[in-house]
């Protein structure tokens, strides 16, 4: 992709910054720290043991993904071995300091949230971690009242809350209305759109920022479009995979920083690293996106 693919976008949105060929970033509304617009979801795909090819699979993961931008891997506790899997791979292979993450508190109680973010912070090998979010809502007074003075301390460096399911969606915009968060994190696809109806606008007029998880709805959106060719129009925002269709589509609305596919895979990681780079869609085109998808099949 050749710099002006890249700088062709710079002049629509102000927060977005491009720099030679570097993956689009935005900016954390709260600090005005940039964060490239692609991260890594490790649900299911690093809760593995000690296979040695899964391992080596996994560190060439984190490898190209450092290679090609990506900054911000999200686990939980709720994801079996991963916390752990992520700390132990990030620092044997030297990449460490590379990655942004973010993790989160999913269970009931204040000592009972010190303790699991303690240990969250020791499998991940972090005496820092940059971003904590309470999972799924749960007990998030009582968590969120620890994690600002774990922020205040300098334990944290971000504040946030969680959920996958539209559901939760009004929920979630009240906290955002409320201030009381850094982040949000909300599931939201080219299929499954409630966030545009008002959470994504709620984030953006109060400064939070956005993670997107679901993007791909489970891996259900590749079966949808299986064996069916990309429409010739893709092209001219830079789209070379359905995988970039449908994660180009997030990261062009305005109110998103990073969405969080999951994958093991390291040719499907380069895949969708690509779709933080190049030309983004405009509303109309976004319109044309979502209306094909409706209708393809």
């Amino acid at each position: 992709m050749g710099t002006a693919g890249l700088l062709s976008f710079a002049g629509s949105a102000g927060s977005w910054h491009v720099k030679d060929e570097n993956m689009l970033q935005r900016k954390i509304p709260s600090s005005g720290e940039n964060l490239p617009v692609i991260g890594l979801g490790s649900w299911l795909q690093f809760d593995v043991d000690n296979d040695a090819s899964e391992r080596k699979e996994l560190t060439d993961v984190l490898r190209l993904m450092a290679e090609k931008g990506g900054r911000l891997i999200d686990s939980s506790p709720m994801y079996g071995k991963a916390e752990e899997v992520i700390g132990e791979l990030t620092q044997a292979s030297g990449l460490a300091e590379r990655f942004f993450y973010a993790t989160k508190v999913w269970t009931t109680g204040r000592q009972q949230g010190i303790e699991q973010m303690e240990s969250s912070m020791r499998k991940m090998k972090r005496k820092t971690i940059d971003l904590m979010q309470v999972h799924n809502l749960q007990d998030w007074k009582t968590q969120l009242e620890t994690m600002r003075r774990w922020k205040a301390e300098g334990r944290i460096r971000y504040t946030g809350i969680t959920h996958y399911t539209t559901a939760a969606h009004s929920r979630l915009q009240e906290l955002v209305e409320a201030k009381a968060i850094d982040f949000v994190q909300c599931n939201y696809s080219i299929r499954v759109r409630n966030a545009e109806t008002s959470l994504l606008k709620a984030a953006m007029d109060n400064g939070v920022a956005v993670i997107i998880n679901e993007p791909f709805e489970s891996g259900s959106l590749f079966g949808r479009v299986k064996g069916k060719p990309l429409p010739d129009w893709a092209k001219e925002y830079d789209i070379n995979s359905w995988a970039q269709f449908f994660l180009k589509y997030i990261i062009s609305h305005p109110a998103v920083n990073c969405v969080i596919p999951g994958t093991s895979n390291p040719g499907h990681l380069v895949d969708n690293m690509g779709a933080g780079y190049g030309r983004l869609p405009d509303d109309a085109a976004r319109k044309k996106m979502a209306a094909y998808i409706e209708h393809i099949g």
